[in-house]
């Protein structure tokens, strides 16, 4: 774990201080998990359960803020089964899928979900086309619901195909007013209405919370981050952590306040939260 500045430090006391009262939003790819090339065969760090188990019980509540399908998330981490654990020790675990349009939590037991965004139909049957002209139309395309993301992490030349896709996926996105937001070898196409920013303030809110925490680790995170660093010039403790499982953007390296090695490192800061009570 290391603090990117002395303010930094600063923003972990201070949220240590109301831990009691804090709420904690993490990403799942990279943060929680680490990142595989294969989309479908993602699981959780090994140590994330039981950290996550014995965070819950001292903070007001904890939730995965996922840009994944909430019914994916679910699965994948087998988050059903530690939410049945976090309230059998009298917490709460929460889960907002698709950039938080999907909500399901442990309580409850079933995913909220919206309508699809307008558009999005079309935008999945014109974009095999699109990627056969770019020399990519072995990209994986990953259908999620609300969303559809392109993956490239499986060709030859992932970084070349991402280049080339932006701009015409971008373009073919614009055309049926969808959001585009790139990330590591992947673009995902979404409605623009939400994003993992409204989510974390929105959690904030219905917790009542004393303070936030949020964890991420890719570009569709630094909405989140910044409503963080918002609320906490606004008065509330605040801290953002930046899972550091590859090279990073520096946009989300500049707003964050810790800087962690991966999942592994995620697990480790968080342990330090209670043993530093």
């Amino acid at each position: 774990m290391e603090f990117t500045s002395d303010a930094a430090r600063a923003h972990y006391d201070a949220v240590r201080d109301v831990l009691a009262g804090v709420v904690v939003g993490l990403d799942f790819d990279g943060t929680l998990s680490p990142v595989v090339d294969d989309p479908e065969a993602a699981r959780l760090h090994p140590g994330a359960p039981g950290a996550l188990l014995e965070l819950a019980e001292v903070v007001r509540a904890v939730a995965v803020i996922t840009g994944r399908p909430a019914r994916q998330a679910i699965a994948m981490g087998d988050l059903d089964a530690l939410g049945n654990a976090m309230l059998d020790r009298g917490a709460e675990l929460f889960v907002f899928g698709q950039y938080g349009n999907e909500r399901w939590s442990a309580t409850e037991q079933r995913i909220r979900s919206p309508r699809p965004p307008a558009g999005l139909a079309t935008f999945e049957r014109e974009l095999p086309s699109v990627l056969r002209r770019a020399g990519a139309g072995d990209a994986f395309i990953e259908e999620k619901g609300l969303a559809v993301a392109v993956h490239t992490r499986r060709m030859d030349d992932p970084a070349g195909a991402f280049e080339r896709l932006v701009a015409p996926i971008a373009s073919l996105a614009e055309r049926h007013h969808l959001t585009v937001e790139p990330g590591r070898n992947v673009i995902e196409v979404r409605s623009g209405e939400m994003h993992k920013g409204h989510a974390v303030r929105a959690f904030v809110a219905e917790q009542q919370a004393t303070g936030v925490i949020f964890g991420g680790d890719d570009l569709g995170d630094i909405e989140a981050f910044e409503a963080v660093r918002a609320m906490r010039d606004d008065g509330l403790p605040g801290l953002v952590v930046c899972s550091a499982s590859r090279e990073q953007p520096a946009d989300l390296v500049d707003l964050a306040d810790v800087m962690v090695d991966g999942p592994g490192g995620m697990v480790e800061m968080l342990g330090s939260l209670l043993r530093v009570r």
